[in-house]
């Protein structure tokens, strides 16, 4: 999290990312959604979960026992079923679905933490180095 909070770069809209739990490949994290996030719309901006997605999975990933180095994105895929407003809570869940030598799959669910509806699904594919 230091990372995120002192970037000067595209990961500073993470910043006020709250992870709740980095362990054995698991990644789960809170966002109260503000209007930094959002799209012209008011709704929250479908780049910025796609980088939600990507962080929390590879915060994940890192934790898993078959990774020790590096890892880069090979293919990221996001359904939208749902939007979420200013003052909504979120939460990123990420699971590592298998990791072997060089590739990694993860899946990723971005729900409302207030009602539980499910927002975004998303995979994940990393390249372990």
């Amino acid at each position: 999290m230091k990372f995120l909070k002192g970037s000067k770069g595209f990961d500073k809209l993470a910043s006020k990312l709250n992870m709740i739990v980095l362990e054995n490949g698991r990644g789960v994290a809170e966002l109260k959604v503000e209007e930094e996030h959002t799209n012209p719309m008011g709704t929250l901006h479908g780049g910025f979960t796609v980088t939600l997605v990507d962080i929390v999975s590879s915060f994940g990933l890192a934790t898993h026992k078959n990774v020790s180095g590096g890892h880069i994105s090979v293919d990221l895929h996001l359904s939208y079923f749902k939007s979420a407003t200013i003052g909504d809570e979120i939460q990123i869940i990420s699971e590592t679905v298998k990791a072997g030598k060089t590739l990694a799959f993860l899946e990723v669910e971005i729900k409302n933490k207030k009602s539980g509806d499910v927002l975004v699904k998303g995979t994940h594919t990393k390249y372990i180095m």
